[in-house]
């Protein structure tokens, strides 16, 4: 029997609606920055960001807490994708090799298709306040290591899982960032492939 010291309390649904609603909202202004960044170049301003929103920067500050916070929101989506591409879940069978290629696949995937959204993530948050954003490389990287190293333990490397994992990722990202400086010049087959070349000798090794 419940007495009136009892903690549980009723789920209000305004509430629930309200919290719906702006993740709603914060999920449209995030598309039409997206849109404005792919129009505009990725330093676009926060007015052009919200002319293309239909709406005002202080709508966006009331959202985001500032354009770092825009930034932060806008590389995790961008993380999302490249997790997406990998599918890194428990039905994946992949060697260790192969995983490289696949990533390295995604992640120039998004270089390729969305060139000024990579320049805005590449960019980083700016001048800021909030201690939490880090660099871009960083917060990039590390969810997406995080995913990797937790596969490649999964599959029998254990110790040396991290460690790799974040070499993996770092490479590519540094291969990509040459890409774009040398516009691109060689494919992205190539590109790929050659990565997978690096990696493949200690990644084709019975993990110990």
């Amino acid at each position: 029997m419940k007495t009136i010291h009892s903690t549980d309390r009723p789920v209000d649904g305004r509430t629930t609606r309200w919290d719906e609603h702006r993740r709603q909202r914060k999920k449209e202004l995030s598309r039409a920055a997206l849109r404005a960044i792919r129009k505009k170049g990725a330093h676009v301003g926060m007015g052009e960001i919200a002319e293309e929103a239909g709406t005002s920067k202080t709508v966006y500050y009331r959202h985001f807490g500032d354009r770092a916070g825009l930034w932060s929101a806008l590389t995790d989506r961008t993380v999302d994708f490249i997790i997406h591409r990998l599918s890194l879940d428990e039905t994946t069978n992949l060697a260790g090799d192969e995983i490289v290629a696949k990533l390295a696949d995604a992640y120039l995937t998004l270089v390729e298709r969305d060139p000024e959204i990579y320049e805005f993530v590449s960019a980083g948050p700016g001048p800021t306040s909030d201690t939490d954003i880090t660099d871009p490389v960083v917060h990039v990287t590390s969810r997406i290591g995080i995913q990797l190293a937790a596969y490649l333990r999964r599959i029998g490397y254990d110790d040396r899982a991290e460690v790799f994992a974040q070499a993996i990722v770092g490479a590519i990202w540094a291969a990509a960032d040459r890409w774009v400086a040398n516009d691109r010049r060689r494919s992205k087959a190539e590109v790929v492939a050659q990565l997978h070349e690096l990696f493949q000798p200690g990644l084709t090794l019975p993990p110990t």
